[in-house]
């Protein structure tokens, strides 16, 4: 008798059309591979992707209710460029958000607090390492904790997608100038002793200053 064919192993099962075509749309609009300015075809996209135009339309309009784009029919979608306006509005709705979500999150429980405590080392550690792709991972991972911490699951999407508009403004690179990185260390550093204290107004205080930063370097100053 012979032996039954060899069962072969699974292959992982890729994610639908448009959702490939959304990440891929969306990580170069973010990471600036897309410039403000740039007009994207769905010809051009669907082949980048190897999809057909159907998929990519779907996608276009996920990202312009995003905000990232424009569309414009029969000619393709245009990236939508920064403006000063936007630096302005993210950053006084990431202060609304993470204001409140300190006020909610005090006192901090064991868990928030050595959680803060593990991304603040892994900060120093990259930032020792010279490694500014994961520095900023790790600082975006810091905010986001406490914002989740605060238990409203609306608001933690939406501080995500600010935090996806912030990078489009270059604050990524705003990480290299100089002394910024060991500033941020202090920064969080400082809230982080405030919410282990249970000082809500210091913690208040704290964050207002760390965010604001973002606003003065988007605009080509430093504090």
């Amino acid at each position: 008798m012979s032996p039954g064919p060899v069962p072969t192993a699974p292959t992982a099962k890729q994610p639908p059309a448009a959702e490939r075509v959304y990440a891929h749309v969306k990580q170069a609009v973010l990471d600036r591979r897309y410039e403000g300015g740039t007009l994207l075809t769905e010809g051009d996209l669907a082949e980048a992707v190897g999809v057909s135009r159907t998929p990519v339309r779907e996608a276009l309009l996920r990202l312009e209710v995003e905000g990232l784009l424009k569309l414009y029919p029969k000619k393709g979608a245009l990236v939508l460029p920064v403006s000063a306006q936007e630096i302005a509005d993210v950053v006084e709705t990431r202060l609304l958000v993470e204001r409140h979500a300190v006020a909610k999150v005090v006192p901090a429980g064991p868990q928030l607090i050595a959680r803060l405590e593990e991304l603040l080392e892994e900060q120093r550690g990259h930032a020792a390492a010279g490694d500014l792709g994961a520095f900023a991972v790790a600082d975006r991972c810091f905010h986001a904790e406490i914002v989740r911490a605060a238990g409203n699951r609306i608001l933690a999407q939406l501080y995500d997608q600010l935090r996806d508009r912030q990078l489009r403004m270059g604050v990524a690179t705003m990480h290299a100038e100089p002394g910024r990185i060991a500033k941020n260390i202090a920064e969080h550093t400082e809230i982080l002793t405030a919410l282990r204290s249970g000082d809500a107004a210091a913690a208040d205080g704290f964050v207002e200053r760390h965010i604001s930063w973002v606003n003065i370097l988007a605009r080509g100053e430093e504090r």
